[in-house]
């Protein structure tokens, strides 16, 4: 039919505006807060573009859900609006018969959604905590930033450099502060270099400085002048990576289901299940009268996804928690949109009656 080509054609273009503003706004928080996170030293500054991408990608299923929710009633309501759902109508057809044209667009979407939420997901959160770990994992020369104090944790050191040259490792004007038997000991130089004794130790050899080293509580601090100084520097052992619920493969959930992992499936399963309930949702309401025709709907639409999104969530925490059952939280949500969508599409096909005569045999004629 001409009419359900025409919808199609619409909603294919209208979810690809709306799924690229979508991811515009998303790309455009994410830089910021990786961006944040690599000026405090928390991320490789090199691996800023790979984070990026891995966290759009771990986000495309919830943008494709709402960006289908949004697109369905923006076309859908422009069409009541600019009565050309008079022509559907007068062609014989119900509201009831949208939902072919709708669904068979929306399905292969679907279908990527489910894709992305079961298996895409946790992928890319895995390889973003290797990333992570990794960065953390490098040894303490790796960690210098030029002209920012860095503090060890492990040796209760503290190392300033204004400057150092990547080429061949040379240091402008560095400060060290080192705490060994309740004894202070500083060094400071004008010039310097980093040394590889052996790929698990690395040494900063100093030049030329003044060593200051003594018991702060005493004060008796001797002042010494040095031609050479080194500070050893031990590589880490690399840590094992502890993967949450959110990084583990679907599969690997479903054999092992603790209650966390049984959270994350009911995550994972309800994403692909609420893009489902919120296009049965689109269709009856996205119905306006010609005559008052306004974009009402959409604020509506603001409400309900947040409300059912948010309901996906607590869900997900009440099971994490142990405060609930899977099998009794899994499917109420998205039953009762199910049954919503359908009380409202009865009530769409003719306005005049009374919702509660809808839902009688024979409740037309009370």
């Amino acid at each position: 039919m001409i009419y359900k080509k025409a919808l199609r054609k619409e909603l294919a273009y209208t979810t690809g505006a709306v799924f690229l503003i979508l991811i515009t706004i998303m790309m455009t928080t994410l830089v910021i807060r990786i961006l944040g996170f690599a000026a405090s030293g928390s991320v490789n500054p090199k691996d800023v573009v790979v984070l990026i991408m891995l966290a759009m990608i771990g986000y495309i299923a919830v943008l494709l859900s709402v960006s289908l929710f949004v697109s369905i009633l923006f076309v859908l309501v422009r069409w009541h609006k600019d009565s050309e759902m008079v022509v559907w109508y007068s062609s014989g057809l119900s509201l009831k018969s949208l939902y072919s044209p709708v669904i068979s667009f929306a399905f292969p979407w679907l279908v990527v959604i489910a894709v992305m939420a079961l298996f895409v997901w946790p992928w890319t959160n895995s390889k973003t905590i290797e990333i992570s770990q990794k960065f953390k994992g490098r040894d303490e020369v790796s960690m210098l930033v030029p002209g920012q104090f860095f503090e060890s944790n492990k040796t209760n050191r503290v190392i300033f450099v204004e400057g150092i040259d990547a080429t061949t490792g040379q240091i402008k004007n560095l400060f060290v502060s080192d705490i060994k038997n309740q004894r202070l000991t500083i060094a400071m130089a004008e010039t310097g270099y980093i040394e590889n004794l052996s790929p698990d130790l690395k040494q900063i050899k100093i030049k030329n400085g003044k060593r200051y080293e003594g018991e702060p509580s005493l004060g008796d601090f001797k002042i010494l002048e040095f031609e050479k100084y080194s500070v050893d520097i031990e590589k880490k052992a690399p840590a094992a990576i502890n993967y949450s619920s959110k990084e583990t493969p679907t599969l690997e959930l479903f054999q092992n289901q603790t209650a966390i992992n049984l959270g994350e499936i009911l995550w994972r399963v309800g994403l692909p299940l609420m893009a489902f309930g919120l296009i049965a949702l689109a269709v009856p309401l996205a119905y306006v009268n010609p005559r008052r025709g306004n974009y009402v709907a959409l604020v509506y639409a603001v409400l309900i996804y947040l409300i059912y999104s948010n309901l996906l969530n607590i869900t997900q925490t009440l099971v994490s928690d142990e405060k609930s059952s899977f099998i009794s939280t899994f499917w109420p949500i998205h039953v009762g949109a199910l049954a919503i969508a359908w009380c409202m599409m009865r009530h769409r096909i003719n306005p005049s009656i009374p919702w509660w005569k809808r839902q009688i045999p024979f409740g037309s004629k009370i």
